[in-house]
């Protein structure tokens, strides 16, 4: 299973307790997933259509909940990839369909069923919790979410750019960044950042894949500065082999030309030490003189050979 359906799936298990926050829910659903359809006497029927059993049983609780209905749940067979089963939700009892519509203000006096509200009503996201009710929703009637062990990247998927604005701005009143992208003739909100991603698992309840996703956090963090640690350890290394090489290509050159005994004692010990000990840091052949040397000690004494071996190189004249 995904670790977008497993979040959906703990989602759709939380408890409903108070009617506000089952409407909000609702509406969100509404909007992401509803088709209307008008028989031929008139009659409005609604339609939820999902892949996951789990989002179509809590549509059905929902529902069932707030006007306590008769409700007609199908289960077919998607015969393009002939794996995935379709859940179909059905709603055709009397005036409850419209009902529905009309409580969650998708249709109204200036609206139509051909032509429905997308906005977010005011009302029924007054309080925090329903704020929160109407984005877990959004979330499982439209939304997804990757895996967060190869990127960070939550999504939810609309067809009106008005509910996207508004349901963009209705995120970003709990302090997050959610931001907007054309996706060929959808509408999509977006966030990218782990931690970000983390805050709106929280708001709409799905702490089971939160902690989850935190675990897959820290293990990334932890690998992350072990590359970083190896990386700079590599580059440090393989800054003190040239280092190496070099100064000990300036010994050899002088040590051909006019001879080790021509250096002063101090630069004399050196060079044997770098000679004898090739791949030590300038700190490590410090600590071997007697008395030991600062690695700014050091440095300053292979400055000085350089120097003597590059005055060689230029014109071949002993020191």
């Amino acid at each position: 299973m995904s670790f977008s359906s497993s979040t959906k799936n703990e989602l759709s298990r939380i408890p409903i307790v108070d009617d506000c926050c089952a409407l909000g829910e609702l509406a969100a659903l509404v909007r992401m997933n509803v088709t209307i359809k008008i028989s031929r006497n008139n009659e409005i029927v609604l339609k939820f259509t999902t892949e996951n059993a789990a989002i179509a049983r809590r549509i059905f609780s929902l529902i069932k909940h707030i006007y306590d209905t008769s409700i007609e749940v199908l289960v077919r067979r998607n015969k393009q990839l002939k794996k995935n089963n379709n859940y179909l939700v059905v709603v055709n009892e009397g005036d409850i369909p419209k009902r529905i519509l009309e409580d969650v203000k998708f249709v109204t006096e200036t609206t139509s069923y051909f032509n429905p509200n997308y906005a977010i009503p005011e009302d029924i996201v007054t309080n925090r919790c329903c704020k929160r009710s109407y984005i877990r929703g959004a979330f499982l009637g439209g939304g997804s979410i990757t895996n967060p062990e190869k990127t960070y990247h939550l999504e939810f998927v609309t067809s009106s750019e008005v509910h996207a604005k508004d349901l963009s701005d209705l995120i970003n009143t709990f302090g997050l960044n959610s931001k907007i992208v054309l996706r060929k003739d959808n509408y999509v909100v977006y966030i990218k950042e782990g931690e970000q991603i983390v805050d709106l698992l929280n708001i709409i309840g799905a702490h089971q894949a939160l902690l989850k996703l935190e675990d897959i956090r820290v293990l990334k963090n932890v690998r992350n500065n072990i590359n970083r640690l190896v990386n700079c350890e590599t580059a440090n290394l393989s800054k003190t082999i040239d280092a190496s090489m070099k100064q000990i290509e300036n010994i050899k050159l002088i040590e051909e030309t006019i001879g080790m005994d021509k250096l002063p004692q101090s630069l004399r010990e050196i060079a044997e030490l770098r000679l004898q000990y090739r791949e030590a840091s300038l700190k490590e052949l410090g600590s071997m003189l007697n008395p030991p040397v600062s690695k700014s000690g050091v440095n300053h004494r292979f400055r000085k050979i350089e120097k003597i071996a590059e005055d060689l190189r230029g014109d071949g004249k002993n020191v």
